[in-house]
C-alpha cells in the first residue's frame, strides 16, 4: 500500500513538474497575479482603523466618509449587490495599482483574447509588474502586432476576494469617484464569462447612471459637483461618438486593403486616416469649460490596440441606455432585475 501512495505521489510531482515546463510562462504570471493581489488585500487597513488613526489627515477620512455614502446609496438606491468590497483602504503610495495589456492586428480590428481558468477570456491582460508587462508588450511587437500598455485607476475581483478603496480613487472628483466605484461594483453583482463588451459596457452605463444621481442626491442638480460631472459626461458622449466612428472608418479602411497591397503603403494609410481622427478632436471640447484637454503625444498615438480597448469599453454602450428607457421607462431596478435573470452570469 505505501509503494502505491509512493508511486501514486510521485506520478503527481512528475505531472506538476511537467506542467511547470510546458506552462511556465502562466506559472509565473499566475504567481506574480496572485501575489500583487494578495499584497494589496494583505497591507490594505479596515476603514474604521484608518477613521480612527490621529495621523490620518482630515481630508483623507472626508473622502473615505463619501466612498461609503456612494457605496450604500448604489445598494440602496441602485440595486447593485451588497458585498464586503470597499471596506479596506490600500495606500499605493502614489503608483499605479496594475497595468493593463491590449494586443491587435496591425491592419485589421481584431483583438488577442487572454483565456483564464474559471472567470474565462478578456480583451486585455492585467499585471501587477510593469516590466513584466512591457516584456510581454515586447514579444507581441515582435511578432507584427500593435499593443497598448496603460495603467488602470482600479479592478474589480468579481466578488471572491475584498477589493479595497485605493488612495488613487480619493484624488478623483466627486462624480468620477461615484462612477468608478459603482462600474467596479457592478462587476461584483453580475459578470457573464466571456463576455467582456457586454461586461465592461454594462459598467459603463451603470457607472454613469448612478453617478449622475448620486450627485443629484447629495449634491442637488445646480451644485458644482453635478455640474462639472454633466459637462464631463457631454464630453464623454462626444468622444466615444468621435472614437467609434473613427473605428469604423478603420475597419472599411482594412477590408479595402488588397494582398498585393504593399506593407508600407498600408502603414501610411492606416497612419494618415488615424492623424485624421486625431486632429479633429478639437471639436469635442466645444463650451465646455470645466473639461481639460488631452494632449495626444507621439508615443501616445493611437493605434489599433488602442481602438480595440477602446472598443470593449464603449462599443455597446447605447444598447443598455436605449433598453434601459424603450422598455423599462426609467425604472432601473426593475431593468437590473431583468438582467440578472436574463443572463447567466458568473457572478449574480
Amino acid at each position: 500500500m505505501k509503494r502505491f501512495l509512493a508511486k501514486v505521489f510521485l506520478f503527481f510531482v512528475v505531472s506538476a513538474g511537467i506542467l511547470a515546463i510546458w506552462q511556465w510562462d502562466w506559472v509565473t504570471y499566475g504567481w506574480m497575479q496572485l501575489s500583487g493581489g494578495a499584497r494589496v488585500i494583505l497591507d490594505a487597513r479596515p476603514v474604521e482603523d484608518v477613521l480612527a488613526d490621529t495621523s490620518v489627515p482630515d481630508s483623507i477620512k472626508a473622502k473615505l466618509r463619501l466612498i461609503e455614502d456612494i457605496r450604500r446609496f448604489a445598494i440602496d438606491s441602485i440595486g447593485l449587490s451588497n458585498t464586503p468590497n470597499y471596506q479596506t483602504y490600500y495606500d499605493q503610495h502614489g503608483k499605479p495599482i496594475c497595468y493593463v495589456l491590449t494586443v491587435a492586428e496591425k491592419y485589421a480590428l481584431r483583438g488577442v483574447d487572454f483565456s483564464f481558468p474559471v472567470i474565462g477570456s478578456f480583451a486585455y491582460k492585467g499585471f501587477f509588474d510593469k516590466d513584466r508587462a512591457n516584456a510581454e508588450e515586447k514579444v507581441w511587437q515582435t511578432k507584427g502586432y500593435d499593443t497598448e500598455v496603460g495603467p488602470v485607476s482600479a479592478y474589480s475581483m468579481l466578488g471572491y476576494f475584498r477589493d479595497p478603496i485605493l488612495s488613487g480613487m480619493l484624488q478623483l472628483p466627486e462624480g468620477r469617484m461615484a462612477n468608478m466605484l459603482m462600474h467596479e461594483m457592478t462587476h461584483a453583482t453580475l459578470f457573464v464569462k466571456d463576455q467582456h463588451e457586454f461586461n465592461e459596457n454594462l459598467a459603463n452605463f451603470v457607472g454613469d447612471y448612478g453617478a449622475e444621481r448620486f450627485l443629484a442626491h447629495r449634491f442637488g442638480i445646480h451644485s458644482p459637483e453635478y455640474r462639472r460631472y454633466e459637462q464631463g459626461k457631454i464630453f464623454r458622449e462626444r468622444y466615444i461618438r468621435h472614437f467609434n466612428r473613427g473605428k469604423d472608418l478603420l475597419d472599411s479602411l482594412y477590408r479595402g486593403f488588397g494582398p498585393s497591397l504593399p506593407v508600407k503603403d498600408k502603414e501610411f494609410r492606416k497612419q494618415q486616416l488615424i492623424g485624421q481622427i486625431l486632429r479633429t478632436t478639437d471639436t469635442l471640447y466645444r463650451d465646455l469649460d470645466q473639461v481639460r484637454r488631452r494632449q495626444w503625444d507621439d508615443d501616445e498615438r493611437p493605434n489599433n490596440a488602442f481602438f480595440i480597448g477602446f472598443s470593449t469599453y464603449n462599443a455597446r454602450r447605447n444598447e443598455f441606455e436605449t433598453e434601459f428607457k424603450n422598455r423599462f421607462h426609467g425604472d432601473f431596478r426593475r431593468y437590473f432585475v431583468y438582467l440578472r435573470s436574463k443572463y447567466s452570469g458568473l457572478r449574480d
